[in-house]
């Protein structure tokens, strides 16, 4: 028996609801699993470079609109809410920045006193231990020479993570003291004379609790610039260094 010819609309149609399908549970994964982005600075620099790929954990911290896409005004306030960690990597959308998304460390908690004297950072009057690893010389994103100091900082709680100095008198290394407010978190980023950050009250500020979205987890693949000059693993000029390492 011959075959009836297979219709050109039907094809179509099947073909639209197995996108639609796939449209549907690419925004439940994203929107209650994980979210991807991508570092688009330097700010983050060692532990984030640019170009890198990142998984964001929304189920870390709860829901609320900025869960969604497009920010539906639903959810104001956070459920299935969990509180940051010090030492977390979190992104966070600011409505007051124009809804730009950005991610920096967790530094301070809610009644935290922090400060900044000559590049050294303070959490309720007592200095955080830096260990000097190494002097480094890159190429930034934007083209600079750069030389920095590496060093490894130990939060306290225990949480070791490494930071890129340039200098230690830079415009952000003397600080007022910051109180944080209760809901509240203080953020920096790990390249601390390279990061707009909570130190700049009329800019990020201190972040509220219902405006971070994540955390970070791990990369997942990166289009890291290999001729920065940094010691990442890159044969072929593909950063293979950069792929899959947990944060």
């Amino acid at each position: 028996m011959d075959k009836e010819p297979r219709s050109v609309t039907g094809d179509l149609i099947t073909t639209l609801k197995d996108l639609a399908v796939i449209a549907f549970f690419y925004v439940v994964f994203t929107t209650v699993g994980w979210a991807s982005f991508h570092i688009p600075s330097g700010s983050m620099e060692p532990t984030l470079e640019v170009g890198d790929r990142i998984f964001v954990s929304k189920f870390s911290y709860g829901y609320n609109r900025f869960s969604f896409y497009f920010d539906p005004p639903i959810f104001e306030e956070k459920i299935f809410e969990s509180k940051p960690e010090r030492g977390d990597v979190a992104v966070f959308t600011l409505p007051y920045k124009d809804y730009t998304d950005y991610i920096k460390r967790v530094i301070g908690l809610p009644g935290d006193r922090i400060q900044m004297k000559a590049g050294r950072l303070y959490i309720n009057g007592k200095v955080v231990k830096r260990t000097y690893v190494r002097d480094v010389e890159y190429t930034s994103y934007n083209g600079f020479e750069l030389r920095v100091k590496e060093y490894i900082e130990e939060l306290p709680g225990g949480v070791k993570h490494r930071i890129y100095e340039r200098t230690d008198r830079g415009r952000a290394d003397d600080t007022p003291l910051y109180v944080v407010p209760e809901g509240h978190y203080f953020m920096m980023g790990d390249n601390r004379d390279g990061s707009a950050d909570s130190r700049e009250m009329d800019g990020i500020g201190f972040v509220a609790s219902k405006y971070i979205v994540g955390r970070a987890d791990i990369t997942t693949f990166s289009l890291y610039d290999c001729d920065q000059g940094k010691d990442v693993y890159c044969p072929a000029g593909i950063p293979l260094g950069r792929f899959f390492k947990g944060l």
